[in-house]
C-alpha cells in the first residue's frame, strides 16, 4: 500500500511524509531503503530535533515513537508502546492533532488491530484531513475498520486513489499561493 501511495505522487511534493510501519526489529533501515528505491523519494530515519523537509520521508528507528511537536520538529520518543507497539501511529497522530491540527493529513492503511484509529478520530476533530484504506484493498481491515466504525475517516478509498486525491490536494494548495 505504502508502495502503491508513494510511487503515485509528485517527487516534489511541498510537504514531509511521517510514516509509521509496524515492523520487526533490526529491519528498519533495509525498509526505508527499499522504500528510497522503488519510490524515489529521499527516505530518512527520524530524528529527534530535526525539522521534517518537504517531499522527504520520515521513518522511526527501530523501538521508538515518532511524534510531532510544534516548529514542526520530529519528536523521537521511549514511552511505553501503545497498544503494544512501539512505533505507534497512535503516538505519531495524537502528536499531529495537538501540534499541527488542521494542516495535515492522516492517513490509516492496512493492518492489524486498532492503532491508530482513536487518534485519527482526534485529527479529525482537530479539522485535519483523514484517510483510511478501503476493506477491498486492504490485506489486514483491522486498523482502517476501526478507524471507519468511529467515524475516523473522512475518506475511504484503495491507495491509487488516495495518492490522486493527495496529488489534486497539494496541487490545489500551490495554485491558492
Amino acid at each position: 500500500a505504502l508502495f502503491r501511495i508513494l510511487s503515485n505522487l509528485p517527487k516534489d511534493l511541498p510537504v514531509p511524509i511521517l510514516i509509521v510501519q509496524h515492523i520487526a526489529l533490526g529491519f528498519v533501515a533495509g525498509f526505508a531503503e527499499w522504500l528510497h528505491t522503488v519510490t524515489g523519494f529521499p527516505v530518512h530515519l527520524a530524528k529527534d530535533g530535526e525539522c521534517p523537509l518537504p517531499g522527504h520521508v520520515y521513518v522511526p528507528p527501530d523501538d521508538v515513537h515518532l511524534g510531532i511537536r510544534p516548529g514542526p520538529v520530529i519528536m523521537l520518543s521511549h514511552q511505553p508502546p501503545e497498544e503494544n507497539l512501539r512505533p505507534s501511529i497512535s503516538f505519531l497522530f495524537r502528536t499531529l492533532a495537538q501540534s499541527m491540527g488542521s494542516q495535515v493529513v492522516g492517513v490509516l492503511l492496512t493492518g492489524m488491530g486498532r492503532d491508530g484509529s482513536k487518534e485519527l478520530k482526534s485529527m479529525k476533530d482537530a479539522g485535519a484531513i483523514t484517510i483510511a484504506q478501503d476493506e477491498a484493498s486492504s490485506v489486514v481491515f483491522g486498523m482502517p475498520g476501526e478507524a471507519i466504525s468511529l467515524g475516523a475517516a473522512k475518506f475511504v478509498m484503495p491507495p491509487e486513489g488516495i495518492a490522486i486525491f493527495l496529488s489534486n490536494q497539494f496541487k490545489k494548495k500551490e495554485r491558492r499561493k
